[in-house]
C-alpha cells in the first residue's frame, strides 16, 4: 500500500466512525426521551371537503371532538357494503344511544350516489352514521388520503359495479387514524373496542 493510499484511508475511516458516533448519540437521545417506543402516527386520513346526505358541506373539522369511523363503499354494492353498514349499526347499538361516536360512509361512486340517494340509503342504519359524496375529484382526493382503492368494473350494458377496499377506519377525537375495526367480531366486542376511544 502506498503512502498516498494510506493518506486516503485515514479520512474515510474517520468519516465512518463519525457517522457511527452520531447515529449512536441520536439513538441514545431518542431512547432516553422515549421516542423510540412511541409509534409514529400512520399517514391515513386528513382534510377533506365533501357534501353530506342532506346536501350540506361536510369537512373533516365537522367530525372532530369525538371518535368516528370511516367506511368507503357505494349504494349499489350487493354484499360487502350493506353487510358492513349493518355490522356497524349493531356495534353502535351495543355501545348505547348516548355514546358520542359517529360513522361516515363515503361513496366511491359519486356519479350515482347523489345526496338524496345516500340519504335514503343511510336511513336504514344507525342515525349516527352519515354519508358523504361530492365531485369525482373531491372523492378521489379523500380516497387518496385514506389509501383507498376503487375501480369501476363494467357489467351488462351501462351497468357496472365498483371493486373497492372494505376497511373500516377508526379515527380518534383529533381525527387521527388509530386502528382498523375488525368487523368479524361480535357487536358487543366491536363496541368494547370502540369504547376505548370514547
Amino acid at each position: 500500500m502506498t503512502s498516498a493510499q494510506r493518506r486516503l484511508i485515514v479520512p474515510i475511516v474517520c468519516l465512518v466512525l463519525g457517522v457511527a458516533m452520531l447515529g449512536t448519540t441520536a439513538f441514545l437521545t431518542l431512547r432516553q426521551r422515549g421516542d423510540l417506543s412511541a409509534p409514529l402516527p400512520a399517514a391515513i386520513g386528513g382534510p377533506f371537503a365533501l357534501i353530506d346526505q342532506d346536501g350540506k358541506a361536510l369537512t373533516d373539522r365537522d367530525l372532530l371532538g369525538k371518535p368516528f369511523l370511516v367506511f368507503f363503499g357505494y349504494t349499489h354494492c350487493p354484499d360487502v357494503c350493506p353487510t358492513t353498514m349493518f355490522e356497524l349499526t349493531e356495534a353502535f347499538k351495543a355501545l348505547g344511544p348516548d355514546k358520542k361516536i359517529t360513522g361516515l360512509f363515503v361513496t366511491v361512486d359519486p356519479e350515482r350516489d347523489t345526496a338524496p340517494v345516500l340519504k335514503d340509503y343511510v336511513s336504514n342504519f344507525d342515525p349516527r352514521i352519515q354519508a358523504a359524496t361530492g365531485p369525482r375529484e373531491s372523492i378521489d382526493r379523500v380516497m387518496k388520503t385514506y389509501r383507498v382503492y376503487a375501480r369501476r368494473v363494467p357489467g351488462e350494458g351501462e351497468d357496472y359495479t365498483m371493486d373497492h377496499s372494505a376497511i373500516v377506519y377508526i379515527m380518534d377525537k383529533q381525527g387521527r387514524f388509530v386502528s382498523a375495526l375488525n368487523t368479524q367480531l361480535k357487536p358487543e366486542d366491536m363496541a368494547k373496542e370502540l369504547a376505548r376511544y370514547l
